[in-house]
C-alpha cells in the first residue's frame, strides 16, 4: 500500500522578505515586491521590472568559498534547505542515510554564474577566442545542473537518490511531484524537495523580451504584474526558492513533528502543441487535475482554495480559466482562486515550490492570499479570483497548478490530514 507523505518543515527565500514569516506576512497584506531592477543597467531591456530578493550570503551563514563555489541559485536552495531542517526538528544525524534524498527542480540553474563568466572570458562579448586563462575553477558546477541538489545532499548528509528536474516552469511542482513518489513506493523515508532559480540575468531577461512574454509596465513596477486583470501584457520576472522536508505521515506522527500539509495528489500532463502556445480549452491541465483529485480521493468540491498559475499573460490566464471550469464544473464558480506572482513575480522553475509554501501557510493560517492589483478582470475570466484583499476563511485542501514552455501542466492537492488542526 502507498505511504502517505506530509511537508514537516520549510525554508523559503522570495522578493520582499528574508524567510518564510516575512514572505508570508508580504502575501497576507497583499504586498508586492516588484521593482525596477537593480542588479544591472535595465535601460537597453524593453522589460525592465523583476522581483528580486534582498539575499547577503554572508548574513544567511555562508563561507566565501561557499559563495565562491555555488551558483546563486544553490546559494538559495542550500539555506533554504537548512531551513527546512531546522525548522522540521528532524535529527537527519540519526536517519539511515541511503533512505535520504533531494529533489530539487530549476528552470535555467546556474544562469547567473555562467553569464558572469562569460563576460569574463569573452571580455564582455568583444573577444571571439577566449583565454582559458580566466576560466573560473567551478566552471563545471555552474554547467552541471544535477550540482544544485548534490549541494543541498552534502549540507544534510543525504545519500540516497538525488535529482534535478528541469521542466521549465512546472520545475518546482514536478521536482516535489518526484520525491512524493519516492517516499510513498518505499525508495526513501526521508526527502529534501523544492526548486530554486535566479533568472534575473541580462540574457534571460533578453530572451523573455524577444517574444514579448514579460510586461513593459516600467513606470510603475509595484503594479505591473495583473494576473486576470483586464490590462495585464505580461509576467514579472524574479527569483526565488522554496525547499521542504518532506517525510511518511505516520513517521511524522510518531516524533510529534510539525505537519503543514499531506501531498495527497500529483499529475502532469504534457500539450504536444507548441513550444510557448497554450490551447483554449485547457484540457491538459484539467486532465493533470483530475488524475490528482483521483489520487487524492477527493471529489472537486473538496478544494477550499485554487492556486493559480496566474501568470499575467493573456493566453495562459483565459487557459487556467478554462481548465478549472472543465475539472471542477460547478465548483470552480464557488472556488476562492489567487495568484501570487502579482506580489512576488514569476520565479520561472522555482514558483512551483514557492507556490506550495504559499499554499501550505495559507492552510496553517486558514487565509487565502489575494490576487494584488486585480482591478478589473478580464470578462473572459470570470471566477472568484480574490482581489487586492486576502480571505479568512477555513483551508483544509489546496489545488496549485502551473503551466511551463514546452506545454507541461502539473497539478498538485495538499490537504489537512485527519487530527491536525
Amino acid at each position: 500500500m502507498s505511504r502517505r507523505v506530509v511537508i514537516t518543515g520549510m525554508g523559503v527565500r522570495a522578493p520582499g522578505g528574508s524567510g518564510t514569516e516575512e514572505f508570508w506576512s508580504l502575501l497576507a497584506a497583499g504586498r508586492t515586491a516588484t521593482r525596477r531592477i537593480s542588479f544591472f543597467d535595465p535601460t537597453p531591456f524593453r522589460s525592465q521590472l523583476a522581483g528580486e530578493c534582498d539575499f547577503d550570503a554572508g548574513a544567511e551563514g555562508l563561507t566565501p568559498r561557499e559563495v565562491r563555489r555555488m551558483d546563486r541559485a544553490t546559494q538559495f536552495a542550500v539555506v533554504c534547505a537548512r531551513d527546512a531542517v531546522s525548522d522540521s526538528r528532524l535529527d537527519f544525524g540519526a536517519l539511515d542515510p541511503s533512505r535520504v534524498g533531494v529533489s530539487l527542480g530549476s528552470a535555467v540553474a546556474a544562469a547567473t554564474s555562467l553569464e558572469r563568466e562569460y563576460l569574463v572570458l569573452s571580455d564582455a562579448g568583444r573577444q571571439w577566442e577566449v583565454d582559458p586563462g580566466y576560466l573560473s575553477p567551478h566552471m563545471y558546477d555552474y554547467l552541471t545542473p544535477g550540482k544544485m541538489p548534490a549541494e543541498v545532499a552534502w549540507t544534510v548528509g543525504a545519500e540516497g537518490p538525488v535529482a534535478l528536474v528541469s521542466n521549465g516552469c512546472t520545475s518546482g511542482l514536478d521536482a516535489v511531484g518526484n520525491a512524493v513518489q519516492l517516499i510513498a513506493d518505499g525508495t526513501a523515508d526521508v526527502m529534501l524537495a523544492g526548486a530554486a532559480d535566479t533568472p534575473v540575468t541580462p540574457v534571460v531577461v533578453a530572451s523573455f523580451d524577444a517574444i514579448k512574454a514579460t510586461t513593459n509596465r516600467n513606470d510603475d513596477p509595484a503594479h505591473a504584474s495583473r494576473p486576470f486583470d483586464a490590462s495585464r501584457n505580461g509576467f514579472v520576472l524574479a527569483e526565488g526558492a522554496a525547499v521542504f522536508v518532506l517525510e511518511e505521515l505516520e513517521r511524522a506522527r510518531a516524533r510529534g513533528a510539525t505537519i503543514y500539509a499531506e501531498v495527497s495528489g500529483y499529475a502532469t500532463r504534457l500539450n504536444a502543441y507548441h513550444m510557448t502556445g497554450l490551447k483554449t480549452d485547457g484540457r491538459e491541465m484539467a486532465e493533470a487535475i483530475r488524475v490528482a483529485l483521483d489520487q487524492s480521493r477527493l471529489n472537486a468540491d473538496a478544494i477550499d482554495y485554487v492556486n493559480a498559475h496566474g501568470s499575467g499573460t493573456v493566453q495562459n490566464d483565459r487557459h487556467e480559466t478554462a481548465a478549472f471550469k472543465r475539472a471542477l464544473g460547478d465548483h470552480a464558480y464557488r472556488t476562492p482562486i489567487s495568484s501570487i506572482k502579482s506580489m512576488v513575480g514569476h520565479s520561472l522553475g522555482a514558483i512551483g515550490s514557492v507556490e506550495i509554501a504559499a499554499c501550505a501557510l495559507a492552510m496553517k493560517h486558514n487565509v487565502v492570499p489575494p490576487t494584488a492589483n486585480l482591478y478589473r478582470s478580464d470578462p473572459e475570466c470570470d471566477l472568484d479570483y480574490v482581489p487586492l484583499t486576502a480571505r479568512e476563511q477555513r483551508v483544509d485542501t489546496v489545488l496549485t497548478v502551473g503551466s511551463g514552455f514546452g506545454g507541461f501542466q502539473s497539478a498538485m492537492l495538499l490537504r489537512r490530514p485527519e487530527g491536525v488542526s
